[in-house]
Order: structure tokens, then sequence, then C-alpha cells
């Protein structure tokens, strides 16, 4: 196995000038630098000029700026406003060039690199080489999980066994039938060995950049066998055994949202192929004839139902239902959501489990999903230190108005919790305005307070310090 070189990634490679070295690294009449590569001339020898390779158009915000050594597109260069163009990389050129690739931000490097390209320069046209890989490429076993349903194209491959702890300057996707398809970063290549892209069915990715998808079109049905990585090391190329890519189109499934419990809803398939054989699954006491979903003591939520093709040729499709109820099988006492009693333990945990958010003194927190806010714990206890950020959800006044929405139950769930000694005022016969001072007395002197109740945690001690100073008293009187 070969050694990954340094870390530094070439656009930090490229602000080693002549002004700082003292001796530039040469061979003959040969001079290495880091250049400024679009990702046509980049990629050209490589795919062996199958097609030029566009540069990259973002709206996400700065994302397409962060090209620091170990950043997300590390390597790149930009326009500045939102385009990554190609990436900087080592580069073999004739001395009597170096003048004319001043432009493309040549920059002399006081070594030879491990890996390079041939770079020549006529008029305003640059040939690039093959990468020339001193250190031999490397083959490695590894494994690739091919996803249809992605957020960010057609195909998503995530690779494992591809070189890790080194900047990415390029990735190739070998077929079984002798394709080569160039990837750019971004929109193409993303972390941890993930790459993606549209074959022209999605065409929009998450964040709302638009996919280039023409030079991919022809990779559905293919079978990937190996991805290719170009870093400053050289070729690391991962054999992922063979992995074919399911047949994509621009078909629609639906199925209509229905009541909880024992029912049918249905179900269509629109712009399926004639040859796509159907296999629909739902889940345990569901089944599926011809257009409908029966189900049987269902609980109210979320379901995914999903359309397979018994001869693996097209890629599989998925769609979601919601069964719903107007009951609530919760209610809040003491600090926890507890069984309403005409319900069982499973419809609460199911409850819990559907909670989609919650919302404190009129701020709503989403309980699922990448940003969620734990503020209801799985046996319904609701956690009054819980942050959103650096903020707390509850602000310590024990004053709070509480709404909970959970996927399934059309109505929110809503109450307030007030201070256990408001409450206690409100509700005891034998209460006095007496008792009321000497409460506000305790809250104005400093006190911390719980974030549940409201109540000032210095109430007891100073009740202590009142007896004790009535003991002293007595002591000292009887010593007189």
């Amino acid at each position: 196995m070969k050694k990954i070189i340094s870390l530094t990634s070439a656009a930090a490679l490229a602000a080693l000038t002549a002004a700082s070295l003292p001796v530039n690294a040469a061979d003959g009449d040969k001079v290495y630098g880091t250049l400024n590569i679009p990702y046509a001339d980049f990629y050209s020898a490589e795919i062996e000029s199958a097609y030029d390779v566009d540069a990259v158009s973002s709206a996400t915000t700065s994302k397409w700026a962060m090209n620091e050594a170990g950043k997300l597109v590390s390597g790149t260069y930009n326009d500045g406003n939102g385009t990554i163009l190609g990436v900087t990389f080592p580069v073999e050129v004739d001395s009597a060039d170096v003048d004319k690739l001043e432009k493309y931000g040549f920059a002399k490097l006081d070594e030879k690199p491990a890996a390079y390209k041939e770079v020549s320069v006529s008029g305003d046209m640059l040939t690039v080489s093959k990468l020339v890989d001193t250190n031999g490429e490397q083959n490695v076993s590894g494994s690739a999980e091919v996803s249809t349903s992605t957020r960010y194209g057609d195909y998503q491959l995530n690779i494992k066994g591809y070189p890790e702890e080194t900047d990415l300057y390029g990735v190739i996707v070998n077929t079984k039938e002798g394709d080569k398809y160039a990837l750019r970063h971004l929109e193409n290549i993303w972390r941890a060995g993930q790459i993606s892209w549209s074959a022209g069915i999605t065409t929009k990715e998450v964040h709302g950049n638009e996919l280039k998808y023409d030079n991919y079109t022809s990779s559905m049905g293919k079978t990937v066998t190996s991805v290719t990585f170009i870093t400053l090391d050289g070729y690391t190329t991962v054999d992922v055994g063979e992995k074919y890519l399911p047949v994509k189109f621009a078909g629609e499934v639906k199925a209509d949202d229905s009541s909880a419990g024992t029912g049918k809803t249905s179900l269509s398939l629109t712009g399926f192929p004639d040859d796509y054989k159907e296999n629909i699954s739902v889940g345990e006491g569901f089944s599926v004839s011809g257009s409908e979903i029966s189900y049987t003591n269902a609980k109210p939520g979320k379901y995914t139902f999903t359309v397979t093709d018994e001869n693996g040729k097209y890629a599989p499709m998925s769609g979601d239902f919601t069964l719903t109820t107007d009951d609530i099988p919760v209610k809040y006492s003491d600090g926890k959501l507890i069984k309403v009693d005409v319900f069982s333990d499973e419809d609460v945990a199911n409850y819990i489990k559907n909670i989609a958010s919650v919302e404190v003194n009129g701020t709503a927190y989403n309980a699922a999903g990448k940003r969620s806010v734990k503020i209801v714990g799985e046996d319904g206890t609701l956690d009054f230190d819980v942050k959103s950020g650096e903020n707390n959800v509850f602000d310590g006044s024990g004053n709070y108005t509480v709404k909970i929405t959970a996927t399934g139950y059309t109505k929110p769930l809503e109450f307030e919790i007030k201070p256990e000694a408001e409450t206690t005022a409100a509700t005891s016969k034998t209460s006095t305005s007496n008792t009321s001072a000497t409460t506000s007395k305790s809250t104005s002197s400093g006190a911390t307070t719980n974030p549940k109740t409201g109540v000032p945690s210095a109430a007891a001690p100073l009740a202590v310090l009142a007896l004790a100073g009535a003991a002293a008293f007595a002591l000292r009187k009887k010593n007189s």
C-alpha cells in the first residue's frame, strides 16, 4: 500500500511561489508547480475525451468556497460568485511556458510532486495529460451501497475503502460496460466516500440547485465495478464488485390518507413501464390488492409503502400515507405525559413516538429530524433543562403554555404549567396574604428558581435560618 503524502491541498501548495523558495523544482527544461485546471481539461485524458466536464454552479451559501485543506471542496478554485471551475493540481510544464501560465495561477514548487499532470500551452489552449503517478496506481478491495432514493440526484454510492485522511481532486466511476463518468465537487463528490449524480429524472437537489445530467443519462442500467479517486498521492481505485444501477423513470406512486384502526385506502401507480413487474409491500397488518391498501388495528401515524420490480431491472419507488385519529391518548400531569384511562400503554408509546413538534410559550421546536430538540422523553417525561442551541427552552419562570403536535393526531395537546407555589395558593383554602408575602420576599432575595416549578430553591434554607435564629434567642434568654 502506498503512503499518502501530506494533507496540504494543492490550493495551499499554490501559495508557494518562486519568491519564497531558494530553489525551484526542475528536471532539465521541465518545471513543477501547481495550476488551476478547468474540470474539462483535468478529466480530458482520464476519460479519453468522452465528453467535456462542466463547471459546477451552486446557490448553496458559501459551500462552493470551502476550498481550504481538509474542507468540503478542498483543492478546487472558483469564480468568486458561486461556480467551482476546476481543481488546483501539481503539473509539469516546459520552462518556456511558465510565463504563459500565469493567468492559470501557476505557482512553482520546491520539489517534484508524487503525482502530476503534464501540461503544455498553445495560444489560449491547454493540453493536459493523464495523471502521472510516480508511485504507481493503488488498487484496493472495497464495497459500495447503491441508493436510488437520494436527495442529491438519481444515484448515490456510499463507498467503503476510499482513501481517507486526504483531499480528493477527482473521482471517476468505472462500469463493467467500459463507461467512465467524471464527477465534480459539491454536486457529485461529497464527504465520507459518498458520491451522487443525476441521470435526468431528478434534476434539482434538496437545496434547489439545478443538476447537470446530460453526461450521466447513459449510466442507467449499467453496472459499476470500481471507483477511481485522484489525490496528491496519485490514483486509488476501489474495487466494489458489481453494483447494478437500476433504470429510473418518471413514474408516480400515491396512497390517500385515511382513518386509523381498521379500514382501506386507495393506491395509484402511474407512469410505470409496461415490463415493470410490481411487488408492493407496506408492513405487518397491511395487505395490497389492486388499487387498495387494507389494514387492521393500525395505529395513527405515517406509513411507507414500497414498489419493487421483481425482475430487478427498474428502480424501486416508495410513497407515504398517514392514518389519523381525533383521539389524544395522553394528558399532562406533574412533569409527564401520562395515559388517559381508556387507552393502552401501546397507545401512549405510539403517540410519543409520533410527536412532531413541541411549542413552549409560542416558540415551536422540531421533535424529529437533524436539528430536533428532545423535550419529551420516551417515557413521556418533559425535560425542563433542555436547550435549543445555547438557549433554554423553559425560561425558569414556571409559567408555560405548551402545545404538542403529533403525526396522525389531528388535534394538538395543549396544557399550561404553573409554579407549584402559585398552584398551592390558588387551591388551598388556608392560604393567607402573609404566606404570599413571605414567598415574594424569598423570590426577591436572589434565590435560584426551579425551571419546572418556578419555586425559589432558597425558600427552604430561609425557613431553616429563621428557626435557627429563634433557637439562638431562646438560649441567650435562658443563659441571662
